[in-house]
């Protein structure tokens, strides 16, 4: 310039962004999402984690996860003022504080409840006449001087337990006190006095001067403990016939410890410390079971003994409580590895996609600028630079709402994922733009996926994929998926099976086109034709969509059928039991159901249908029948039974189920339980029923319906068996698998019409009772009867953190899954949807109408949505049988419920959630289609066709 001076330039940055505002915004929101779902999985892992670990200990007894050190009294060599002085409250509280800070991290104590003192090991035989003798068995108790009881406890009644004088080994007098439960129990009341015998001189009087009330019933100074609060009746074990006693514990005051080295109760020193689980984290797990083995059998135990003394010992079930909480973990952990890798790969895949369609759009102005000499570098540096604006904040500000959406978790596992996604999307924009630009190009022809040729280097690379895909599946199914914990190639089936799948679908896809299109040629219609020729147009990334799109649909396919499977598995549990949707029953194995109670029942409104049962146990079976125990045909366990010697305890018993056939039959067709002809078990003949009064006669027959493993046993031939239901023969009618109400094996279900005593012991019941009317009517009855709802008890499988943090996972999983499949829908439609509208306007200037435009984009779209649905169907499928033999969905469904079946549950391809997803991308891209035609009819064809446009 003349004047000397530059001309002026505007900011490339600056200027793109104020060019396409509306992309950038776009590529913004996908980072800002994806970094967030990225940052919030492993947060949300650790959050479950530690919440899961939490819970187990707090809900865990406090006698298994209290850290409790004990040690023998002082040793009788030392004299008697050290002795008495050892067990003193001030050396108890020094050596208790020194082991509090001992505690090695993890583990910490909760200091509030934190007990220590003086306890008898061995209890004392309380002859005091006015005592309970419930069977003219004196009540054992113990005594135990602990600090802290005014401030876990308020009185009732009476006055604290105090020492006015110091107590020594000489004393033979102290006071104590009792809880309100063992007050009532063993007739206690203040005044009270207990005498206990000492080695040298009179007995060792207690005065009980105090009724306590716990003020934390449930804590750890109560219940490590349960003797201290509550009083227990137990049975004699030196006693040859059944007689019980009471125990329990008579609280002394804090220092009178010195008053128990007398006695031969075997005093012992101890200090409890509960855990304060308030601090620990999902991953402190290992490291608190490598503390609690060193503290048990470790260099943990010798700085305790360091402290208490030479022979202190360390007790505690909390290193049980946190292995058992690591195999849930371990157990859980493969089957959210899944989901976590396959919305991985899926959300990858989708943001290449999103940088293949920028570059698409952009390969002319870049074309543009490598003709005119611009280098590779410098428009991939413009290119990074342009992106990072947009991505790093997007990747911060997902990193940041995914701290504050997850409270608890470590940080820098979700400060990765957010890197991870923001470094891809800037590394692979750049990378993926100028690759195409590394020589000049020109305008040329379009490409065909029908008519192209694949490069050799393509091909070689294709190939290689596929053969590494199939070799590692391969190896997957040859090695199986239960070795326990984590395994890369366990959870990446998915994404090797979609792999695969894609490579195979965008090489087979052209043939079904070729051979569709010759006889769409001869066809009068033009619409036809032209769909399956757009059809066959595709980029030469075409791969790409795809293989999102078979990622997404497998993962949601999966995520579907494990929270369908944890369904069914609660669903036929809660089945198990209770038998039916509601159940009325004794309170002991025999008791019987009034005939009232039972019609009152019935006509309650809800009730559906009743089926009263009679549910003998432990009938004997034949001797001649019983030598089949153990393990039969079938591979039944014979002795599931018995619980007795073996398997031939095993094979002699059974349980006897008389059952109404009618009514029971319409109750196992209702709850999906195997049901019977009920003409099998017809009462007619020798099995008509008896008349009132009569006795059953062994020459009677009846046919009954035996389990698998009971059949085996006895075969065809006639039985004689003995039940309090009468004496007569049976012989085998039917199998069945299953019988409602009993998770037993060994079974025989007969008519109850044909039995001596025919009064039902359980009453089933289908339909919606209303739970409230269905107790009245059953504690109306006079006597004490139990009631089981089928709903109540399926709500008992949803209650550990662990599995409801998994299942949020889950869902969270087949929900991203199902937003990426449709935004890798979009973007594969967005990417050619310029030249849709100018193939419309062209078009209808050749008279094509609107509603043929709209026929054109939707049939052009369905070849490659039906190949992404059917393909979506065939990888979510071999993706959960090829994992489905490793993977038990009990951890995630009924672990940590006390009496719930245990046995596996499988994983099984749900049906809705391979149909589902699949429908939705056909439907969605047909709704995409034709809402692209609506658009552009309303634009006119001048806008859209530009005098020297390349399209």
């Amino acid at each position: 310039m003349s004047d000397g001076k530059r001309a002026a330039s505007a900011p490339w940055i600056r200027t793109r962004l104020r060019t396409a505002p509306g992309a950038a915004v776009a590529l913004a929101v996908l980072v800002l999402v994806t970094a967030f779902l990225a940052a919030a999985f492993p947060r949300a892992v650790d959050a479950y984690e530690t919440k899961g670990l939490r819970h187990d200990i707090r809900l865990a007894d406090a006698g298994r996860s209290a850290v409790e050190v004990s040690r023998p009294q002082p040793g009788l060599e030392l004299p008697r003022e050290q002795r008495e002085a050892g067990v003193r409250t001030p050396e108890l509280r020094r050596i208790g504080g020194a082991l509090g800070k001992a505690l090695p991290a993890p583990l910490r104590a909760d200091m509030s409840s934190v007990a220590y003192g003086v306890r008898t090991l061995k209890p004392v035989l309380a002859t005091e006449p006015w005592l309970p003798r419930p069977d003219t068995v004196p009540p054992q108790l113990s005594y135990t001087a602990q600090t802290g009881l005014k401030e876990h406890a308020r009185l009732v009644k009476g006055a604290w337990p105090t020492t006015p004088d110091a107590v020594t080994a000489g004393s033979r007098a102290v006071r104590g006190a009792v809880t309100e439960e063992t007050a009532a129990a063993l007739n206690m009341k203040v005044g009270s006095t207990l005498r206990l015998p000492t080695a040298v001189g009179g007995p060792l009087t207690v005065t009980v001067t105090g009724i306590l009330a716990p003020r934390d019933p449930g804590g750890s100074y109560w219940s490590a403990d349960p003797l201290v609060r509550t009083p227990s009746l137990i049975p004699d074990p030196a006693s040859p016939f059944p007689q019980n006693y009471w125990t329990g514990t008579v609280l002394l005051a804090e220092d009178a410890g010195p008053a128990l080295l007398a006695t031969a109760t075997e005093p012992s020193l101890f200090w409890r410390f509960p855990p304060d689980a308030s601090a620990l984290t999902g991953p402190d797990g290992a490291r608190l079971t490598a503390v609690v083995n060193s503290l048990e059998s470790g260099p943990g135990l010798l700085k305790v003994r360091a402290i208490a003394g030479d022979t202190a010992e360390v007790l505690t079930g909390l290193g049980h409580i946190v292995q058992a909480n690591a195999r849930m973990r371990d157990a859980i952990s493969p089957v959210i590895a899944v989901a976590a890798l396959g919305i991985g790969s899926v959300a990858a895949v989708v943001l290449v996609m999103t940088g293949a369609l920028i570059a698409a759009r952009r390969k002319a102005e870049l074309a543009l600028m490598r003709s005119r000499g611009g280098s590779l570098r410098g428009i991939g540096g413009r290119l990074l630079a342009e992106t990072a604006v947009t991505v790093v904040p997007a990747s911060a500000l997902g990193l940041l709402l995914a701290v504050l959406a997850v409270g608890e978790g470590r940080w820098w596992p979700a400060a990765l994922a957010a890197t991870g996604v923001g470094l891809l999307v800037c590394v692979a924009l750049p990378l993926r733009t100028t690759l195409q630009h590394i020589r000049p190009t020109l305008h040329g022809a379009r490409e065909d996926m029908v008519s192209a040729r694949p490069s050799r280097r393509r091909t070689v690379a294709e190939l290689t994929l596929l053969v590494l895909a199939v070799g590692a599946v391969t190896a997957l199914r040859r090695r199986g998926t239960s070795g326990g914990g984590t395994d890369l190639l366990v959870s990446g089936a998915p994404v090797l099976v979609a792999l695969i799948a894609a490579l195979v679908l965008v090489r087979l896809y052209p043939l079904p086109l070729r051979l569709a299109a010759r006889p769409m040629a001869r066809l009068r219609g033009a619409i036809g034709f032209l769909s399956l020729a757009r059809a066959g147009r595709s980029s030469a990334g075409g791969a790409l969509p795809l293989l999102a799109l078979l990622l997404a649909l497998a993962t949601a396919a999966f995520g579907g059928s494990v929270i369908a499977g944890i369904g069914d598995a609660r669903d036929d549990a809660a089945l198990t039991a209770v038998g039916a949707d509601a159940r009325v029953s004794g309170k002991s194995e025999r008791a019987t159901l009034p005939d009232e109670l039972v019609r009152t029942v019935r006509d309650l409104d809800g009730v559906r249908n009743a089926a009263p049962l009679r549910v003998e146990f432990g009938v004997a079976m034949p001797e001649t029948a019983a030598g089949g125990g153990g393990v039969d045909d079938s591979g039944t366990d014979t002795g599931a039974d018995s619980g007795g010697d073996g398997d031939a305890a095993g094979a002699r018993a059974t349980t006897m189920v008389g059952v109404d056939p009618a009514s029971y039959t319409r109750l196992a067709r209702t709850t999906g339980l195997p049901d019977f002809p009920s003409g099998l078990l017809k009462a007619t003949g020798a099995s008509a029923p008896l008349p009132e009064g009569a006795k059953s006669g062994p020459e009677r027959v009846l046919p009954v319906i035996a389990s698998p493993a009971v059949a085996a046993r006895l075969g065809n031939e006639q039985h004689a068996v003995d039940t309090l239901s009468g004496d007569f023969k049976v012989q085998v009618v039917g199998t069945v698998e299953r019988v409602a109400s009993l998770a037993s094996t060994n079974f025989l279900i007969v008519n109850s019409a044909s039995l001596e005593q025919r009064a039902p012991t359980t009453l089933l019941l289908t339909g919606a009772p209303d739970p409230g009317k269905l107790r009245a009517a059953a504690d109306g009855s006079g006597e004490e009867f139990v009631v089981q709802l089928r709903s109540e008890e399926r709500a008992r499988y949803v209650n550990t953190p662990m599995q409801a943090g998994a299942e949020r996972i889950y869902l969270a999983a087949v929900a991203a899954g199902a937003g990426y499949a449709l935004l890798a829908v979009l973007l594969s439609l967005l990417q050619t949807a310029p030249e849709r509208k100018t193939l419309l306007a062209r078009l209808r200037t050749m008279g094509l109408t609107t509603g043929q435009g709209r026929r054109l984009l939707a049939f052009e779209a369905t070849p490659q949505a039906l190949l992404a649905a059917g393909g979506g169907l065939l990888t979510g499928w071999a993706t959960i049988v090829l994992l489905s033999p490793g993977i038990d969905l009990v951890p995630l469904a009924l672990a940590g419920v006390a009496g719930s079946d245990t046995s596996p549950v499988t994983l099984r391809a749900d049906l809705w959630s391979l149909a589902l997803p699949a429908a939705g991308v056909v439907a969605l891209a047909a709704a995409v289609a034709g809402v692209q035609a609506w658009w552009a009819s309303r634009r006119g064809s001048i806008t859209e066709l530009r005098a020297g446009d390349s399209r």
